[in-house]
């Protein structure tokens, strides 16, 4: 399905009803992070593994010609035969006049990703060629006409009774839904495939310039029968699977299978270094040949990628999909709907961008939920969220944003007064519909939005209107303090802030809140439009100046992550560069620096007799900031027993807009982590993000209505005495 044509809507409510998929995905996202774990267990280094594979990468695509030129050169020498193709229809003029020279009418083909990227079968198919994939999993779906939905398990939507169908219609006769009968049943099928193939085609794990030769790394045996039986192999590989050398091939095999399938090692490990002798039937005897070996390097955009400063960070991705089966959203909906024509996830937006073009990327870039699991899983540590952020910034800069959008962003949150009018005459049209500060139905098409979640509503009175009444001015101030409250904490959550800033003055901070304050911009700038984020960047830099404030505290890490951003995006502009600096300089997340204050004053002990809290781990916070301990020894230090939930640093499905526009993936992931807190038997769920807070406080109303939601500040402001 094309970029144009695709109904992303209905695709998603389409998977989320097979059962099939849900299951298959559910199990392996339950089991494998665990499993990885222990299969890094006794691989030494892990961070330094993938320091070194990222560093051998970015050097590799720095001097991708040079490299690409050693390869052939070597490879050449070894007898290979080696093209370097521009794009798909490159390929399909060298093989089709290959196949035309050597007599070729049968191929058989082991996994290739690059082939699938071009569609090389159906275009074999289409000029009257015979051509089967061998690995399991891409036979399957072969025969199931569909795409791969992973890199690495291209089958994992369909479960055993839909593959036995399949494999019923193919061989004609009636095969039971028994793994290991069926892959018997695939093996006798496919055995006649390689012995009767002219040519075999192959992929690639890595190319190595030292020495010319290709690895392949695979659990099947049907790589080997299609690289050594048929008397002619072609490898089809990108340029990003080029390495220097054979050195550099053990990082990659150390941290490959690990994160691919949790695998020490994969069955198979094989290099082939260049033609080898055949054996070919002439007539009634058999004749010794030397096989024929060919080797088409692909471009299809990934030059390109490679001379882009910031894009070039593909070429880091060893294909290993430890990205995808970390992702909240790929495991709800698998890759035909998280995915463009061939590759699947975040990474596969990135991929897509520029191997299939950017109308594909734009159909399903917004299912990003920008939870970074995969950074942090990422052997080659790809910034996979922030290179689908920057392709959002390239697509805006090239057709520019939806009317309605650009209009609310250029007209509305560049206007702090009508912004701030819009959002107190949005809490009086709330009423009807609110029970004390949350919305618990919502009539007509509106009632999905709250049908396993309460929202919130728009405060009374929010924050600003009253901090006359909250700021008290210490004797003898150590420092003073400027509050940024974010648009949540200001009229969603007052009382949460109010709760920081009580926390503040405890501590001996003079607060100001400068009214001038408005968004923090992250809502703006995720979109894509930067040119609105700088102009909100200006009015908040220009608040917070006027205050002469010593330290900024907010207590939201993706306000953090907005306001630290300020020096980078106006770094264009001489005239904002250094202030944008050093309001940047001074903003610090509450958690962290409450702690940090906490521990100077011996404050920071565990006190106890306090209620059961466990603790949510917001995605910003943690995999941004980097921030985890503090918030949990403000927690024992506010006197609660600290109960830890399972997987307390995945997402919470919120992540800004993605919450409301993607309500009907927000709510299996808001269950996943009601049903966790709910296990805990905390009394109190915590977190220390405006954002998770109203997701989370909305879920327990709907789910778990026993526990209460809290910020962590609330739970420090109860222990203060007024």
């Amino acid at each position: 399905m094309t970029g144009e044509n695709r109904n992303i809507r209905k695709e998603i409510g389409e998977k989320l009803k097979d059962e099939a998929l849900r299951t298959n995905l559910g199990r392996f996202a339950e089991v494998y992070p665990a499993a990885r774990a222990a299969a890094l267990e006794n691989a030494g280094d892990v961070e330094a593994l993938r320091e070194a594979i990222k560093q051998m990468k970015i050097d590799t695509v720095d001097r991708i010609e040079e490299v690409a030129g050693r390869f052939e050169a070597e490879a050449t020498k070894r007898g290979i035969k080696v093209f370097r193709a521009a794009d798909g229809n490159a390929v399909f003029g060298y093989l089709m006049d290959l196949c035309k020279a050597l007599g070729v009418k049968r191929i058989v083909k082991s996994k290739s990703m690059a082939s699938e990227e071009i569609d090389l079968s159906p275009y074999f198919k289409k000029n009257g060629l015979h051509v089967c994939e061998s690995d399991l999993g891409e036979w399957i779906i072969e025969l199931a006409g569909h795409k791969p939905s992973h890199m690495v398990m291209p089958a994992i939507h369909l479960s055993r009774y839909q593959v036995a169908d399949y494999f019923s219609k193919e061989l004609d006769k009636e095969i039971p839904p028994d793994i290991a009968f069926m892959v018997q049943a695939a093996r006798r099928r496919l055995r006649g495939e390689f012995l009767n193939a002219d040519m075999g085609i192959s992929g690639a794990n890595f190319g190595i310039a030292e020495n010319g030769a290709i690895g392949l790394v695979t659990n099947e045996g049907n790589a080997r029968l299609v690289t050594t039986l048929p008397p002619i192999h072609v490898v089809i590989m990108g340029y990003e699977k080029l390495i220097p050398k054979i050195t550099d091939a053990a990082l990659i095999l150390k941290l490959l299978p690990r994160g691919a399938t949790a695998q020490l090692m994969t069955s198979y490990m094989t290099l082939v270094g260049g033609p080898t002798p055949v054996m070919v039937k002439v007539g009634e005897h058999w004749v010794e040949k030397t096989r024929e070996m060919h080797i088409i390097l692909l471009d299809n955009g990934r030059l390109k990628a490679a001379k882009d400063e910031k894009f070039k960070q593909i070429f880091q991705c060893i294909r290993c999909a430890s990205c995808l089966n970390v992702c909240p959203v790929y495991t709800l909906v698998g890759g035909h709907v998280y995915g463009g024509h061939t590759y699947a996830g975040g990474i596969g937006a990135i991929l897509t961008a520029f191997l299939s073009g950017m109308a594909d990327f734009e159909k399903f870039h917004e299912l990003c939920i920008g939870c970074r699991r995969c950074t942090e899983v990422c052997p080659g540590k790809i910034d996979i969220p922030g290179l689908i952020e920057e392709l959002r910034v390239r697509a805006v800069k090239e057709h520019g944003l939806p009317f309605v959008m650009k209009q609310v962003f250029e007209n509305v949150m560049t206007n702090r007064r009508l912004f701030h009018s819009l959002m107190r005459a949005a809490s009086l049209g709330m009423k009807p519909f609110a029970k004390g500060n949350l919305i618990r139905h919502l009539p007509l098409f509106f009632s999905g939005l709250a049908k396993d979640r309460s929202l919130p509503t728009i405060a009374d009175k929010p924050l600003r209107d009253r901090m006359k009444s909250l700021i008290r001015k210490p004797a003898k101030p150590i420092g003073r303090a400027a509050f940024f409250s974010g648009c949540t904490m200001d009229f969603v959550l007052p009382d949460t802030g109010e709760s920081i800033i009580k926390v503040l003055q405890d501590l001996g901070y003079e607060v100001v809140f400068p009214m001038d304050q408005s968004c923090c911009g992250k809502p703006v700038s995720a979109t894509g439009d930067l040119e609105t984020a700088r102009k909100i960047a200006r009015l908040n830099i220009q608040a917070f100046e006027k205050e002469k404030a010593d330290v900024i505290i907010t207590g939201c890490p993706a306000c953090v992550e907005a306001l630290h951003s300020y020096s980078e995006i106006l770094k264009e502009e001489p005239e904002w560069k250094d202030r944008a600096a050093a309001v940047s300089h001074k903003v610090r997340e509450f958690c962290s620096f409450v702690a940090e204050e906490y521990g100077k004053r011996g404050r920071l002990t565990k006190t106890g007799g306090g209620p059961k809290v466990t603790y949510h781990d917001s995605c910003h916070m943690k995999r941004v900031l980097g921030i985890a301990k503090e918030p949990r020894q403000l927690i024992e230090a506010a006197g609660c027993e600290l109960v830890e939930m399972k997987d307390s640093d995945k997402c919470c499905g919120m992540s800004g807009i993605f919450g409301v526009k993607y309500a009907e993936l927000s709510m299996p992931i808001l269950e996943q982590k009601m049903n966790n807190i709910r296990n805990t038997g905390a009394e109190i769920a915590a977190c220390a993000c405006s954002g998770c807070m109203v997701q989370l406080q909305g879920g327990l109303d709907k789910q778990v209505p026993g526990v209460k939601m809290k910020h962590v500040a609330d739970l420090l402001a109860e222990k203060i005495k007024d």
